[in-house]
């Protein structure tokens, strides 16, 4: 078995990376350019969103602020009717307090009752909604317009 050697093939090459060096720089500057350009582009995106929101909060606080001062008009030129508001919204608060302990009562003491029938159910929404919905609101107003916080 005369078998021939051969050579065994070479695992390492050389390979002249000079010239390929001036290419991969100018390359490495245009990526870095690249990445320069849209983060700028970016950032300018951002502060057209912080303008836009800053717009959009202006927009939607101008009728807020528009209700306060005319409250406060209100109040100013209406002194007295605003202290009685105000003494009305902390009776009508202790009353509303009052209210909703008699109505948790009834839901804590008819719970089974009300789960299963609808009818009872209604029942109880017919009492208890309509007054707990207007008191809230009445309430609501006359705190609004007794707030001493404005004055």
């Amino acid at each position: 078995m005369n078998q021939e050697r051969h050579p065994p093939a070479t695992l390492f090459t050389q390979v002249d990376i000079t010239a390929g060096n001036h290419a991969a720089i100018i390359s490495t500057e245009r990526v870095e350019n690249e990445q320069t350009r849209l983060l700028r582009d970016i950032l300018a995106s951002q502060d057209r969103q912080n303008e836009l929101l800053e717009e959009l909060v202006n927009q939607l606080g101008a009728p807020q602020r528009q209700r306060v001062q005319e409250l406060q008009q209100w109040k100013s030129a209406n002194p007295e009717l605003a202290q009685h508001c105000r003494a009305a919204a902390e009776t009508l608060s202790r009353v509303q307090t009052e209210f909703l302990r008699t109505l948790t009562e009834e839901v804590n003491e008819n719970a089974e009752v009300l789960a299963d029938g609808e009818f009872m159910l209604t029942e109880f929404v017919d009492r208890f909604g309509p007054r707990l919905a207007h008191l809230n609101g009445v309430l609501q107003i006359l705190a609004q317009l007794g707030n001493q916080q404005n004055s």
